[in-house]
């Protein structure tokens, strides 16, 4: 199986049968979830992105009631460096895009609306914004992140983007932050500025990739990509669904900082 870290810090997995059966299961629960009300839930971005986090109720092999586990070449590779490729699965987030994606909501910043709309909102996911003056700390580690499709949406419909090869800057940076520090103070460790003077430098240097993907494809983004989702340019006024998984690590700190 070829290593995501040794490519370009994403790839693009093939249709299969599995992977199609869970589409369809999991299809079949959003239909249900929102049922008479198309806007049930929390919508952000003047009501154009559902972010749906942790929201399928799917247990630790990936399935819903009544359906198929999570399966397939993707699913293997995402968990490829873990010790336990058998490790259970995270509820997954169903992320929903609406044409005008992404709105400026009330309350948000001109600056931070720009990023949305200019730079994908590009992110690292696990160093999350924190108190007040959100500045960002380590506080989640992941073996990487699977994406699957649950819909065939346009190209040009809030699509995920990564910017390749933006994992090798972003591994260095956490290197760099915690080489000195013990594993369990990560998370007290502010890495605002390193992380903001990395991404300006991934920006400057890392091809943009939007990915473009059907039902039964399926994707895998290395933990460390920089990565984030397109504004709505397409004509089509269909939602673009997709579902996500980020399965926690198993391995050790130091492995999962300094590993492939």
């Amino acid at each position: 199986m070829r290593d995501i870290a040794e490519q370009v810090g994403w790839e693009v997995f093939p249709a299969e049968e599995a992977v199609r059966h869970w589409v369809q299961r999991t299809e079949a629960w959003v239909s249900d979830y929102f049922g008479p009300d198309p806007d049930r839930g929390e919508w952000r971005h003047g009501g154009t992105w559902f972010p749906g986090v942790n929201i399928l109720p799917n247990d630790g092999a990936g399935a819903l009631t009544g359906g198929p586990p999570l399966e397939g070449a993707a699913a293997l590779a995402a968990l490829q460096h873990e010790p336990d490729c058998s490790a259970p699965w995270d509820r997954g987030q169903i992320s929903i895009c609406r044409p005008g994606y992404p709105a400026q909501d009330t309350g948000e910043s001109d600056s931070a609306h720009r990023f949305r709309r200019d730079r994908d909102a590009a992110h690292l996911d696990g160093l999350l914004p924190v108190g007040a003056a959100r500045r960002r700390h380590m506080q989640e580690r992941h073996a990487a992140i699977l994406g699957l499709p649950l819909n065939a949406a346009p190209a040009t419909a809030a699509p995920f983007v990564v910017y390749e090869g933006s994992h090798r800057i972003m591994q260095d940076m956490l290197k760099d932050a915690f080489r000195a520090v013990n594993p369990s103070d990560w998370g007290a460790v502010d890495v605002t500025d390193a992380y903001q003077a990395a991404r300006r430098e991934v920006f400057a240097s890392c091809p943009r990739r939007p990915i473009q993907t059907k039902p039964g494809e399926a994707f895998v983004i290395h933990r460390f990509t920089l990565h984030g989702v397109a504004p709505w340019t397409a004509a089509s006024t269909e939602e673009r669904r997709i579902a996500y998984f980020r399965p926690e690590t198993g391995r050790s700190p130091h492995d999962w900082l300094e590993g492939p």
